[in-house]
């Protein structure tokens, strides 16, 4: 698989039922502004995810011992458990994301969400994932943030059109496994190619 339908599927997968999925759910109910919401959001990834892969690529620039591999792999891996785990955005997280942020128009919604997503997305899944990412094709940097960014942009999207009746559409145990799935394969993969087994 690319890079870009790699990372694209990965996050996407990982992002539903995702703390900043929830985030964006809270955004739309409360602003009331979903083109902003949108906008922000994507603003936000692009920034984000756009850091996070030139990170990934730099470690592995500068770690290409077998050691480093072996890391990536097991962090793929790592991913795959932590994506079974469901993920929550306590009450407290979101009115400190949301709070005094931005006025009432569509330009007070869309710095609230490019704010908040970005702040939020520091230390989250999609975004160690994207770091794991840039770090597995290191040559590909802009393809990988494309591709995450593209998997925040097809589950948050609709979850800011749709709010909560979209929790209640997809199974969200159902999305974690098959993510978690994907992870698994990935780190699989890697760490196969790593030692040589394939």
């Amino acid at each position: 698989m690319t890079p870009l339908l790699s990372s694209t599927a990965v996050v996407t997968l990982a992002e539903i039922g995702d703390k900043t999925m929830l985030l964006a759910i809270i955004l739309a109910a409360r602003l009331r502004r979903p083109w902003a919401i949108v906008a922000g959001i994507f603003a936000a990834t692009v920034v984000n995810h756009l850091i996070s892969a030139f990170i990934g690529a730099q470690v592995a620039g500068l770690l290409e011992a077998l050691w480093f591999r072996v890391a990536v792999a097991i962090g793929f891996l790592a991913m795959a458990a932590w994506t079974l785990v469901p993920d929550k955005l306590d009450e407290d997280e979101a009115a400190q994301a949301v709070k005094g942020k931005g006025g009432k128009g569509a330009m007070g919604a869309f710095l609230t969400t490019l704010v908040s997503f970005f702040l939020v997305e520091i230390g989250d899944k999609t975004q160690i994932a994207t770091i794991a990412l840039g770090a597995q094709f290191p040559a590909q940097v802009f393809a990988v943030a494309a591709g995450t960014t593209l998997g925040m942009m097809i589950a948050d999207a609709p979850a800011v059109f749709l709010g909560d009746k979209l929790v209640r559409i997809v199974p969200l145990s159902v999305a974690r496994i098959v993510a978690a799935g994907l992870f698994a394969v990935i780190g699989l993969w890697q760490l196969a190619v790593t030692l040589g087994w394939i």
